[in-house]
């Protein structure tokens, strides 16, 4: 995969991609030893260091430079928000997924706030958190599922947090053709608000298939490959409010 060879920090050798360089930080040895074995098992990754609270995720960061954090949120002494906003502060460029054993919607929005990259429930299919990775690792946002709408939400109604918190949207790649029509720009502002396909259909008097065309539209014009992506593309060039 393309996004598997764009590591900057591992060792480069001639026609040998670099490894994605993580950081495992979790207060359960158990746990944390067993998910380093299985992410060693993949060819592109890497861990170079283990982290049992957030004082050790700091120094880990400074010292490795890793390109991923996976990090609990749920830690004694330097919690995982906290640490988030030291490392906002530094102003560090490690990509940071949460991995949690929590639902507290809140602290997915804070996390979000603080710059993290993604979102991952600890009870995820193991192959989902290395996709996960892969994804963060190429510059996307990741969210589980039943984080995304509530994350988008959140961020949808409070208009005066400022820009700068929120992790930078999907690239808009070379595709884009042509501006969107008044028509696009409003189902745009719907997915946005976290409308589905019936519900933008019965609301704008059309029919699901006819949203559904759009959406296809929309995506090859903007160069996004999901809902999401569209969503974060949306709130941060002002399209969520339809106006």
């Amino acid at each position: 995969m393309s996004e598997n060879s764009t590591g900057t920090n591992g060792p480069s050798g001639l026609g040998t991609p670099s490894k994605i360089r993580i950081v495992v930080a979790d207060d359960h040895p158990i746990f944390r030893d067993g998910l380093c074995r299985l992410l060693a098992l993949e060819e592109d990754f890497e861990v170079v260091a283990q982290a049992e609270d957030g004082r050790q995720v700091l120094d880990v960061l400074q010292q490795h430079e890793p390109d991923i954090l996976l990090l609990d949120l749920k830690m004694p002494g330097l919690d995982g928000l906290a640490t988030l906003q030291r490392l906002q502060i530094a102003k560090n460029k490690t990509r940071v997924i949460v991995l949690t054993a929590s639902d507290d919607k809140n602290e997915f929005v804070q996390a979000m706030k603080l710059g993290t990259s993604g979102i991952v429930l600890k009870q995820t299919a193991t192959e989902l958190l290395i996709k996960s990775i892969r994804k963060v690792h190429a510059g996307e946002i990741w969210l589980d599922s039943h984080t995304t709408a509530a994350v988008i939400r959140q961020f949808v109604a409070n208009e005066e947090a400022p820009a700068r918190s929120f992790p930078p949207p999907p690239p808009v790649r070379e595709r884009e053709r042509s501006p969107l029509s008044q028509r696009e720009r409003e189902i745009v502002a719907l997915v946005a608000q976290g409308f589905k396909n019936k519900e933008m259909a019965e609301k704008m008097f059309i029919s699901e298939q006819t949203v559904k065309n759009h959406l296809h539209n929309i995506f090859d014009k903007l160069g996004v490959s999901d809902r999401l992506e569209l969503a974060l593309y949306a709130i941060h060039n002002n399209l969520h409010t339809g106006r």
